[in-house]
Protein backbone atom coordinates (compact mmCIF):
# COMPACT_ATOMS: atom_id res chain seq x y z
CA UNK A 1 0.00 0.00 0.00
CA UNK A 2 0.94 3.60 -0.56
CA UNK A 3 2.30 5.73 1.61
CA UNK A 4 -0.36 8.08 2.67
CA UNK A 5 1.23 11.55 3.26
CA UNK A 6 -0.10 14.56 4.83
CA UNK A 7 0.28 16.74 1.40
CA UNK A 8 -1.52 14.09 -0.47
CA UNK A 9 -4.91 14.20 2.40
CA UNK A 10 -4.40 18.03 2.33
CA UNK A 11 -4.77 17.73 -1.46
CA UNK A 12 -7.76 15.41 -1.68
CA UNK A 13 -9.45 18.05 1.28
CA UNK A 14 -9.26 21.01 -0.90
CA UNK A 15 -10.65 18.81 -3.67
CA UNK A 16 -13.63 17.45 -2.10
CA UNK A 17 -14.11 19.61 0.91
CA UNK A 18 -14.64 16.15 2.91
CA UNK A 19 -13.24 15.52 6.56
CA UNK A 20 -9.68 15.04 7.56
CA UNK A 21 -10.08 11.26 8.69
CA UNK A 22 -12.59 10.83 5.50
CA UNK A 23 -9.75 11.55 2.87
CA UNK A 24 -7.34 9.75 4.66
CA UNK A 25 -9.70 6.77 4.67
CA UNK A 26 -10.50 7.04 1.21
CA UNK A 27 -6.90 7.30 0.03
CA UNK A 28 -6.25 4.00 2.11
CA UNK A 29 -8.52 2.47 0.48
CA UNK A 30 -7.75 3.50 -3.09
CA UNK A 31 -3.62 3.18 -2.14
CA UNK A 32 -3.06 6.84 -3.16
CA UNK A 33 -5.00 6.99 -6.10
CA UNK A 34 -6.80 10.64 -5.64
CA UNK A 35 -9.32 10.36 -8.31
CA UNK A 36 -9.86 6.81 -7.42
CA UNK A 37 -10.45 8.24 -3.67
CA UNK A 38 -12.84 11.39 -5.03
CA UNK A 39 -15.08 8.59 -6.52
CA UNK A 40 -15.07 6.46 -3.36
CA UNK A 41 -16.08 9.66 -1.49
CA UNK A 42 -18.63 10.36 -3.51
CA UNK A 43 -20.36 6.75 -3.60
CA UNK A 44 -19.73 7.03 0.48
CA UNK A 45 -22.29 10.22 0.04
CA UNK A 46 -19.82 12.15 1.72
CA UNK A 47 -19.10 14.73 -0.68
CA UNK A 48 -20.38 15.49 -3.79
CA UNK A 49 -19.05 16.11 -7.60
CA UNK A 50 -18.20 19.38 -8.80
CA UNK A 51 -15.72 20.87 -6.14
CA UNK A 52 -12.94 21.32 -8.41
CA UNK A 53 -13.17 25.23 -7.85
CA UNK A 54 -13.02 24.98 -4.15
CA UNK A 55 -8.88 24.29 -4.16
CA UNK A 56 -6.60 27.40 -2.46
CA UNK A 57 -7.33 30.36 -4.75
CA UNK A 58 -4.71 32.45 -5.87
CA UNK A 59 -5.20 36.56 -5.43
CA UNK A 60 -5.77 39.60 -8.79
CA UNK A 61 -8.39 40.22 -10.94
CA UNK A 62 -10.60 38.56 -13.25
CA UNK A 63 -11.94 41.31 -16.08
CA UNK A 64 -13.41 41.11 -19.43
CA UNK A 65 -13.11 43.35 -22.66
CA UNK A 66 -15.83 43.86 -25.41
CA UNK A 67 -14.84 45.97 -28.21
CA UNK A 68 -17.64 48.23 -29.54
CA UNK A 69 -20.43 46.57 -31.53
CA UNK A 70 -20.11 43.70 -29.39
CA UNK A 71 -18.38 41.60 -32.02
CA UNK A 72 -15.64 40.63 -30.26
CA UNK A 73 -14.79 40.02 -26.40
CA UNK A 74 -11.50 38.54 -24.08
CA UNK A 75 -12.18 36.90 -20.56
CA UNK A 76 -8.81 37.22 -18.96
CA UNK A 77 -7.17 35.87 -15.45
CA UNK A 78 -4.34 38.02 -14.15
CA UNK A 79 -2.95 36.83 -11.10
CA UNK A 80 -1.14 38.80 -7.80
CA UNK A 81 -0.26 37.24 -4.42
CA UNK A 82 -2.39 39.61 -2.19
CA UNK A 83 -5.87 41.24 -2.18
CA UNK A 84 -3.89 44.50 -1.72
CA UNK A 85 -2.47 44.75 -4.70
CA UNK A 86 -5.89 43.27 -6.32
CA UNK A 87 -7.36 46.49 -5.55
CA UNK A 88 -4.22 48.81 -6.55
CA UNK A 89 -5.07 51.03 -9.17
CA UNK A 90 -2.41 50.44 -10.78
CA UNK A 91 -2.91 46.85 -11.20
CA UNK A 92 -6.53 47.14 -11.86
CA UNK A 93 -5.20 49.21 -14.76
CA UNK A 94 -2.69 46.68 -16.21
CA UNK A 95 -5.36 43.80 -15.56
CA UNK A 96 -8.18 45.86 -18.18
CA UNK A 97 -5.39 46.57 -20.46
CA UNK A 98 -4.23 43.43 -20.96
CA UNK A 99 -7.75 42.48 -21.73
CA UNK A 100 -8.03 44.47 -24.76
CA UNK A 101 -4.56 43.64 -25.81
CA UNK A 102 -5.77 39.72 -25.66
CA UNK A 103 -8.39 40.51 -28.23
CA UNK A 104 -5.63 40.12 -30.74
CA UNK A 105 -3.64 37.33 -29.08
CA UNK A 106 -3.93 33.24 -29.73
CA UNK A 107 -1.95 32.65 -26.33
CA UNK A 108 -0.39 34.24 -22.96
CA UNK A 109 3.20 33.55 -25.06
CA UNK A 110 1.87 35.47 -28.00
CA UNK A 111 0.25 38.24 -25.89
CA UNK A 112 3.64 38.63 -23.73
CA UNK A 113 5.58 39.21 -26.53
CA UNK A 114 3.50 42.04 -27.82
CA UNK A 115 3.93 45.81 -27.49
CA UNK A 116 1.78 46.62 -24.45
CA UNK A 117 -0.72 49.16 -25.55
CA UNK A 118 0.01 51.81 -23.47
CA UNK A 119 3.77 51.84 -23.67
CA UNK A 120 5.10 51.39 -27.69
CA UNK A 121 8.87 50.99 -25.91
CA UNK A 122 8.28 47.86 -24.02
CA UNK A 123 6.91 44.45 -24.52
CA UNK A 124 4.24 43.06 -22.42
CA UNK A 125 6.21 41.18 -20.41
CA UNK A 126 8.93 43.90 -20.11
CA UNK A 127 5.49 46.01 -18.90
CA UNK A 128 4.76 43.71 -15.93
CA UNK A 129 8.45 43.31 -14.91
CA UNK A 130 8.19 46.69 -14.35
CA UNK A 131 4.98 46.64 -12.59
CA UNK A 132 6.44 44.06 -10.70
CA UNK A 133 9.18 46.50 -9.70
CA UNK A 134 6.81 48.95 -8.79
CA UNK A 135 4.11 47.00 -6.59
CA UNK A 136 6.78 44.42 -5.05
CA UNK A 137 4.73 41.03 -6.25
CA UNK A 138 4.79 38.75 -8.68
CA UNK A 139 2.59 39.06 -11.18
CA UNK A 140 1.35 36.35 -13.69
CA UNK A 141 -0.98 36.26 -16.89
CA UNK A 142 -2.54 33.18 -15.97
CA UNK A 143 -5.00 32.93 -19.16
CA UNK A 144 -8.11 34.28 -21.01
CA UNK A 145 -10.09 32.96 -23.95
CA UNK A 146 -11.22 35.49 -26.75
CA UNK A 147 -14.31 34.96 -29.22
CA UNK A 148 -15.75 36.74 -32.01
CA UNK A 149 -18.16 36.33 -34.40
CA UNK A 150 -17.41 34.18 -37.20
CA UNK A 151 -17.37 35.69 -40.77
CA UNK A 152 -20.81 34.89 -42.49
CA UNK A 153 -22.39 34.61 -38.92
CA UNK A 154 -24.02 37.24 -36.90
CA UNK A 155 -25.08 37.46 -33.15
CA UNK A 156 -22.96 39.33 -29.89
CA UNK A 157 -20.30 38.50 -27.69
CA UNK A 158 -21.28 39.79 -23.69
CA UNK A 159 -19.73 39.23 -20.67
CA UNK A 160 -20.58 40.20 -16.75
CA UNK A 161 -17.77 40.46 -13.50
CA UNK A 162 -19.32 39.07 -10.27
CA UNK A 163 -18.03 39.72 -6.75
CA UNK A 164 -15.75 42.37 -7.61
CA UNK A 165 -13.53 40.59 -9.97
CA UNK A 166 -13.69 37.19 -8.82
CA UNK A 167 -15.54 35.22 -11.35
CA UNK A 168 -15.94 36.45 -15.15
CA UNK A 169 -18.18 34.75 -17.87
CA UNK A 170 -17.98 35.89 -21.45
CA UNK A 171 -20.78 34.65 -23.83
CA UNK A 172 -21.86 33.86 -27.81
CA UNK A 173 -25.23 34.42 -28.43
CA UNK A 174 -25.97 33.76 -32.26
CA UNK A 175 -29.15 35.09 -34.51
CA UNK A 176 -30.13 34.06 -37.90
CA UNK A 177 -29.08 37.58 -39.05
CA UNK A 178 -27.62 40.82 -37.95
CA UNK A 179 -30.97 42.49 -37.78
CA UNK A 180 -31.61 41.80 -34.02
CA UNK A 181 -28.28 42.44 -33.26
CA UNK A 182 -29.30 45.90 -31.49
CA UNK A 183 -32.57 44.86 -30.52
CA UNK A 184 -33.24 45.16 -26.70
CA UNK A 185 -34.76 41.60 -25.90
CA UNK A 186 -31.58 40.44 -27.97
CA UNK A 187 -29.15 42.22 -25.90
CA UNK A 188 -30.94 41.58 -22.61
CA UNK A 189 -30.78 37.77 -23.58
CA UNK A 190 -26.78 38.11 -23.67
CA UNK A 191 -26.26 40.16 -20.99
CA UNK A 192 -29.00 37.66 -18.54
CA UNK A 193 -26.94 34.43 -19.56
CA UNK A 194 -23.54 35.74 -18.79
CA UNK A 195 -25.28 36.39 -15.36
CA UNK A 196 -26.72 33.28 -14.98
CA UNK A 197 -23.92 31.39 -15.55
CA UNK A 198 -21.73 33.32 -13.16
CA UNK A 199 -24.36 31.94 -10.73
CA UNK A 200 -24.42 28.76 -11.46
CA UNK A 201 -20.54 26.83 -11.00
CA UNK A 202 -21.60 23.38 -12.20
CA UNK A 203 -23.05 24.60 -15.35
CA UNK A 204 -20.31 23.24 -18.31
CA UNK A 205 -22.34 22.70 -20.88
CA UNK A 206 -24.82 24.97 -23.47
CA UNK A 207 -27.56 21.47 -23.79
CA UNK A 208 -27.64 17.82 -22.03
CA UNK A 209 -27.05 17.01 -25.95
CA UNK A 210 -23.46 18.63 -25.99
CA UNK A 211 -22.13 16.80 -22.76
CA UNK A 212 -19.73 13.70 -23.69
CA UNK A 213 -20.61 10.27 -23.23
CA UNK A 214 -17.97 9.72 -21.06
CA UNK A 215 -19.25 11.77 -18.70
CA UNK A 216 -22.81 10.43 -18.67
CA UNK A 217 -20.73 6.78 -17.87
CA UNK A 218 -18.87 7.85 -15.51
CA UNK A 219 -21.68 9.37 -13.58
CA UNK A 220 -23.12 5.43 -14.21
CA UNK A 221 -20.26 4.01 -12.78
CA UNK A 222 -20.09 6.02 -9.68
CA UNK A 223 -23.92 5.99 -8.91
CA UNK A 224 -23.96 1.98 -9.61
CA UNK A 225 -21.26 2.14 -6.60
CA UNK A 226 -23.04 3.65 -4.06
CA UNK A 227 -24.16 2.04 -0.61
CA UNK A 228 -27.70 2.82 -0.71
CA UNK A 229 -28.38 1.14 -3.90
CA UNK A 230 -26.44 -2.38 -2.47
CA UNK A 231 -29.97 -4.51 -1.95
CA UNK A 232 -32.02 -3.25 -4.91
CA UNK A 233 -32.44 -5.47 -7.66
CA UNK A 234 -30.42 -4.96 -10.38
CA UNK A 235 -33.94 -3.61 -12.71
CA UNK A 236 -34.79 -1.23 -10.01
CA UNK A 237 -31.01 0.12 -9.24
CA UNK A 238 -30.88 0.42 -13.32
CA UNK A 239 -33.96 2.90 -13.03
CA UNK A 240 -33.31 5.18 -9.75
CA UNK A 241 -29.29 5.01 -11.14
CA UNK A 242 -31.39 6.57 -15.04
CA UNK A 243 -32.76 9.01 -12.97
CA UNK A 244 -30.01 10.08 -10.94
CA UNK A 245 -27.71 10.75 -14.42
CA UNK A 246 -30.46 12.73 -16.07
CA UNK A 247 -30.40 15.16 -12.61
CA UNK A 248 -26.84 15.36 -12.74
CA UNK A 249 -26.47 16.09 -16.57
CA UNK A 250 -29.22 18.39 -16.08
CA UNK A 251 -27.54 20.55 -13.61
CA UNK A 252 -23.87 20.43 -16.13
CA UNK A 253 -26.52 22.52 -18.62
CA UNK A 254 -26.94 25.66 -18.87
CA UNK A 255 -30.76 26.07 -20.81
CA UNK A 256 -32.29 23.22 -17.82
CA UNK A 257 -31.25 25.92 -15.52
CA UNK A 258 -34.31 27.55 -13.34
CA UNK A 259 -33.89 31.53 -14.76
CA UNK A 260 -32.21 33.56 -11.54
CA UNK A 261 -34.87 36.40 -12.49
CA UNK A 262 -37.85 34.43 -12.93
CA UNK A 263 -37.28 31.01 -11.33
CA UNK A 264 -40.78 30.07 -13.02
CA UNK A 265 -38.90 29.39 -15.85
CA UNK A 266 -35.98 27.84 -17.51
CA UNK A 267 -33.46 29.38 -19.80
CA UNK A 268 -34.34 27.40 -22.47
CA UNK A 269 -37.80 28.94 -22.11
CA UNK A 270 -36.33 32.77 -21.77
CA UNK A 271 -34.91 31.99 -25.35
CA UNK A 272 -37.70 30.56 -26.76
CA UNK A 273 -39.74 33.90 -25.75
CA UNK A 274 -36.88 36.01 -27.01
CA UNK A 275 -37.18 34.05 -29.98
CA UNK A 276 -40.64 35.14 -30.52
CA UNK A 277 -39.97 38.73 -29.59
CA UNK A 278 -37.81 39.22 -32.36
CA UNK A 279 -39.40 36.88 -34.91
CA UNK A 280 -35.88 34.84 -36.06
CA UNK A 281 -33.95 31.38 -34.27
CA UNK A 282 -31.23 32.63 -31.98
CA UNK A 283 -29.64 30.23 -29.43
CA UNK A 284 -26.74 30.75 -26.96
CA UNK A 285 -23.88 28.87 -28.86
CA UNK A 286 -20.85 29.01 -25.94
CA UNK A 287 -19.54 30.58 -22.76
CA UNK A 288 -16.52 30.40 -20.60
CA UNK A 289 -16.48 30.84 -16.75
CA UNK A 290 -13.73 31.80 -14.81
CA UNK A 291 -12.92 31.44 -11.39
CA UNK A 292 -10.36 33.67 -9.60
CA UNK A 293 -7.51 31.52 -8.47
CA UNK A 294 -9.60 27.82 -9.02
CA UNK A 295 -7.22 25.26 -9.55
CA UNK A 296 -4.15 27.29 -8.28
CA UNK A 297 -2.16 25.44 -4.86
CA UNK A 298 -0.64 28.53 -3.16
CA UNK A 299 3.06 27.46 -2.19
CA UNK A 300 4.51 28.41 0.52
CA UNK A 301 7.55 30.44 -0.26
CA UNK A 302 9.23 33.85 0.32
CA UNK A 303 7.68 37.03 -1.80
CA UNK A 304 10.79 38.45 -2.38
CA UNK A 305 12.36 35.40 -3.68
CA UNK A 306 9.45 35.37 -6.22
CA UNK A 307 9.88 38.97 -7.20
CA UNK A 308 13.90 38.74 -8.09
CA UNK A 309 12.92 35.49 -9.85
CA UNK A 310 10.03 37.08 -12.12
CA UNK A 311 13.01 39.59 -12.50
CA UNK A 312 15.49 37.64 -13.62
CA UNK A 313 17.58 39.11 -10.63
CA UNK A 314 19.86 35.82 -9.03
Amino acid sequence: MAEISAKLVQELRQKTNAGMMDCKKALKENDGDIEKAIDWLRQKGITSAGKKSDRVAAEGLVDTYIESGSQVGVLIEVNCQTDFVARNDAFKALVKNLAKQAAKADSVETLLTQPYIEDGNATVDEFIKQTIAQLGENIQVRRFVNFSIAEGKSGIVDSYIHTGGRVGVLVEVESETAAVVGNEDFQALARNSAMQIAACPNVEYVTVDEIPAEIAEKEKEVEMGREDLANKPQNIKEKIVQGRIEKRLKELALLDQPFIRDQSISVEELVKQVKSKVGQDIKIKRFVRYVLGEGIEKQESNFADEVAAQMGIK
